[in-house]
C-alpha cells in the first residue's frame, strides 16, 4: 500500500512524496509554507489522481518523459521523476491512480 511522507525542507517548507508499496517515490510535491497547506495538497492529490485529464504528460529538454498532476484550477500539485520511456511514465501514472486514494500519511516533519 502506498503512503504520503511529509518532510520538512532545510528552508522550513513542508513537502510530501507519494511512495508506492515498494517504497519508490512516484509523485513529489512543491514546497508549502505550512503543514496544513501540505496536508491540503495531499487531499488534492487523492481527489485529482483518479481523473486521467489531470495528468499533464510532458517531455524534458533531454527527451525523458515525465508528468505533472494538476488540480482543477490548473495548479501543479505534484510531479514525477524522469522516466526512460513513455510506457514507464504511463506505469507511473497508473501507480499514482492506484496508490493515492488509500495511501496512509507518514509525518516525518517533526
Amino acid at each position: 500500500m502506498g503512503k504520503f511522507v511529509i518532510t520538512k525542507r532545510t528552508n522550513g517548507e513542508f513537502q510530501f512524496n507519494l511512495k508506492a508499496g515498494n517504497g519508490q517515490t512516484i509523485l513529489a510535491s512543491e514546497g508549502y509554507t505550512t503543514k496544513a497547506a501540505c496536508e491540503n495538497g495531499i487531499e488534492s492529490v487523492r481527489k485529482n489522481s483518479q481523473e486521467d485529464a489531470r495528468y499533464d504528460r510532458k517531455e524534458s529538454s533531454n527527451g525523458k518523459p515525465y508528468f505533472n498532476l494538476k488540480a482543477t484550477n490548473g495548479q501543479i500539485i505534484g510531479n514525477s521523476e524522469m522516466y526512460e520511456s513513455v510506457a514507464a511514465r504511463e506505469n507511473g501514472i497508473e501507480s499514482v491512480k492506484k496508490n493515492a486514494p488509500d495511501a496512509t500519511i507518514d509525518d516525518q516533519s517533526a
